[in-house]
């Protein structure tokens, strides 16, 4: 017995350690053997283009992103835009139609979703009706660079590149801390991403900004969402899922706990399939640097729930085996203690509130399971307010 409380302790460990120190330091190191690999771009490349706006009761927002969309510096010619509506029971609607009107020089329209079923299921009936050669998808709430379309269709140089997902940039950074803690997350994940793309592939994107060939869109499962099962989905095909960082994407990161958490628990709401999607990804001789970016990248952070309880409880358990063991015991009651010192006290000390949100992310992982586990994850979301 004591033999297996070290080894689930050791396991467990390893798990989180490699999540979030080991893997980076490692593909830091991997990168530097790839230093002359760079991201390729054709900017003669001008294919054409639908820009798909999925959204949702956002009549805070829409009207900002019809602006911003025309406003793209892309040939008129060869770019439509298309705003899927999840079924809006606002103004959103109203407003686009409007728009649509006031701006019939441009190749515009509306597509309503009568039943409510998800971003996911929005985007499979809209593209349907998609007849150009690539499709650029994006978030209501996010407010392109004028170049993002030029920059993403540049990327897509070989045939076997499938999906390049742009930028998200964080624009309020120092409205909080909890804000600030999400940018020091994000920054930290683009720059792994950004050296997985010069090197192989992604194992994830973002919903602000990506684009893919109509061809090869696939309809997922509305449950699913884009920024996890595309680049996953066309790897395992042989295919790249790149990041081209020049194609921006500006947004609004939570700026109160609850929007931020409520955000993770919902990209938590696969988190027990997406530890290994699929079993053909551990096979590193067919997918090479993939399976090892997905396990370092993806598999073991989707295990940071259940590793730090097993961690903590084994640890409890042999903490009288010797001094090391009641060392990193009281590491971790500490570790815990110091983000419930945050919680109560509402401090803003950055280094607390780095703990907190850490702490926030395994909980909402937690969270995630309850909810699959009790039938309760659903495809379909309320939107955070503080990042409108």
């Amino acid at each position: 017995m004591e033999l297996f409380l070290k080894i689930l302790f050791f396991l467990s460990g390893f798990i989180i350690v490699w999540a979030m120190v080991g893997y980076t330091a490692s593909l830091k190191l991997i990168g530097k053997l790839y230093k002359n690999r760079s991201l390729e771009k054709n900017y003669t490349l001008k294919p054409t283009v639908t820009v798909m706006v999925v959204a949702h009761n956002e009549e805070k927002v829409i009207l900002e992103k019809l602006e911003n969309i025309l406003a793209l510096n892309y040939p008129q010619e060869k770019i439509e835009f298309l705003i899927a509506s999840d079924n809006s029971t606002d103004r959103t609607n109203e407003i686009v139609r409007n728009f649509i009107k006031e701006h019939n020089n441009y190749n515009m329209r509306l597509y309503e979703v009568k039943s409510r079923k998800g971003k996911t299921n929005a985007q499979n009936e809209a593209q349907k009706t998609v007849t150009t050669e690539y499709l650029v998808m994006t978030d209501a709430n996010s407010i392109m660079d004028k170049d993002s379309i030029v920059e993403l269709m540049a990327a897509f140089v070989s045939e076997d590149i499938a999906y390049v997902s742009g930028k998200l940039a964080i624009i309020n950074e120092n409205s909080s801390d909890v804000s600030s803690a999400e940018t020091s997350y994000w920054d930290s994940d683009l720059a792994l991403r950004e050296i997985e793309a010069r090197i192989q592939t992604i194992t994830a994107g973002n919903g602000a900004l990506y684009a893919c060939k109509t061809r090869d869109y696939y309809d997922f499962d509305p449950i699913q969402c884009h920024d996890s099962a595309m680049p996953s989905y066309y790897a395992l095909q042989g295919k790249r899922a790149i990041a081209n960082h020049d194609a921006i994407a500006f947004e609004k990161a939570g700026e109160v706990i609850e929007d931020e958490f409520g955000r993770k628990v919902r990209m938590n709401r696969l988190i027990l399939k997406h530890i290994v999607p699929d079993i053909k990804i551990l096979n590193v001789f067919k997918y090479k640097w993939f399976s090892y970016f997905y396990f370092g990248h993806r598999t073991c952070r989707y295990l940071l729930w259940i590793s730090h309880l097993l961690v903590l409880i084994s640890n409890a358990f042999i903490i009288s085996e010797s001094w090391f063991y009641s060392v990193t015991f009281i590491g971790q009651v500490t570790f815990y203690l110091l983000a419930l010192v945050k919680l109560y006290t509402k401090t803003n000390n950055k280094y607390l509130t780095l703990i907190y949100y850490y702490c926030a992310t395994v909980v909402a992982q937690w969270a995630g399971v309850y909810n699959i586990l009790t039938g309760k994850a659903k495809p379909f979301w309320e939107k955070a307010e503080s990042t409108r």
